[in-house]
Formats: C-alpha cells, structure tokens, sequence
C-alpha cells in the first residue's frame, strides 16, 4: 500500500466522509501540482521547484504517502542548497511513479 490514513484518521477523528473530501482535493490538485514542478524542473527554476515540492509534501504526509514525502523534502533541500538539478531530476522521475501508484490506491479509496 502506498498510503497510511493514520495522520488523517487522527485529524478527522475516522470521519470518512472527510477522509474522503481531503483525498478528492490531493486527487484533483496534485497532477497539476505536479506537472508544475515537471515543468520548473525543465526550466531550471529552483524558486518554481522549491514552491512546487513544498505545495506537493504537507499532503503526501498527511496521506501517509512516505517515500513522495521524503522526495519532495529532498527536492526542497536541492532547490535551496546545491541546486543539484540532475538530483532534482531523478528524484521527480522515482516521484512520478509513487504518484501513479497512490492515485490508482486512493481512487479505490474513495469508490
């Protein structure tokens, strides 16, 4: 499983109505959110890359999302430290595919 609903269950008191509210949003937001840094990650805009990770971590971490939380955390370093960006990049690909693995996870979740 990809995602641990521990950290939301907490917050909603194991309300899955709400559980399933909060899922929707990241559902509906993060590909774009995503594709953005994709897209900074192109452009070699660290500051674009650096807003988009930070956008991109508090909601892998409230679903339980670990190892996409632990790459945006380390896209964040990158961004604002070494601007390593073939780090950057490689990281973005291995978040592309937690990604896809957690939305097919969570819309079964939600149904």
């Amino acid at each position: 499983m990809k995602y641990n609903l521990d950290k939301l269950n907490e917050l909603s008191g194991g309300d899955k109505e709400f559980n399933q509210t909060i899922i929707s949003t990241f559902l509906q937001e993060t590909p774009e959110d995503f594709k953005g840094l994709e897209s900074a990650v192109v452009a070699q805009d660290f500051s674009a890359i650096y807003q988009y990770a930070h956008k991109i971590k508090p909601n892998a971490d409230l679903l339980g999302i670990d190892k996409l939380k632990d790459q945006m955390l380390t896209i964040e370093s990158h961004a604002r430290g070494d601007m390593d960006i073939e780090s950057i990049r490689a990281l973005s690909s291995g978040a592309t595919t937690e990604l896809e693995e957690a939305y097919k996870e969570l819309n079964n979740y939600i149904k």
